[in-house]
């Protein structure tokens, strides 16, 4: 079976070529392609971007899509980055700007208040325009001092309590499991061996 990820990203599509090893399925980057369509994501939530990238893709491509979004959202300041997640200090914002400024922000809210999680929506867009949906949440908060080489993104301040880690704290294969996108890919995981059997 082959999918299109709908991402340029390698090491996105590495880890999910991990998550989907020994299922029979070939994985082709975006990258593969040439005059690949710009996709505004201007969408009011995650599974908005996500379908219409998986969609977009898929009427470029003619394959099977697998198209993500996700982002962190922080409670106390009303679910803020959301889907800016990736440009929430501005379009060419690096990690670092992003943390700068979302802990700029909760510079006077105490630890106690900054409960946040990650979202991933995930999308299986089928050339018949059919799609399957999933989506997961990781919970945690979101620490003054970034901690942590691993991961990417807000991963070196977002403190999971369970585990007493921040996510750049933690191994790829305990990450892969018990993150929002290893959940996500978790559901996406059942729904192919159902549809690879029949």
């Amino acid at each position: 079976m082959k999918i299109v990820f709908a991402s340029g990203n390698e090491g996105k599509v590495r880890e999910i070529r991990e998550m989907l090893e020994g299922m029979g399925i070939e994985l082709v980057s975006l990258k593969a392609y040439t005059g690949v369509p710009e996709i505004v994501e201007d969408g009011n939530t995650f599974l908005e971007n996500a379908l219409k990238k998986a969609k977009i893709i898929s009427e470029f491509t003619g394959e099977t899509v697998l198209a993500d979004d996700s982002g962190l959202q922080v409670d106390a300041l009303g679910g803020e980055p959301g889907i800016y997640s990736a440009r929430y200090a501005g379009e060419k914002a690096t990690d670092d700007d992003n943390i700068d400024l979302l802990l700029k922000k909760l510079k006077n809210i105490p630890q106690e208040k900054r409960t946040a999680f990650f979202c991933c929506a995930l999308v299986l867009y089928r050339t018949d325009g059919a799609y399957d949906y999933f989506e997961s949440k990781w919970h945690g908060r979101i620490i003054d001092k970034r901690r942590g080489k691993n991961g990417f993104g807000y991963d070196p301040v977002f403190f999971v309590p369970e585990l007493k880690k921040t996510a750049a704290e933690l191994p790829p294969e305990i990450k892969n499991k018990v993150s929002h996108r290893g959940q996500a890919f978790a559901q996406l995981k059942e729904t192919l061996k159902k549809k690879l059997k029949n």
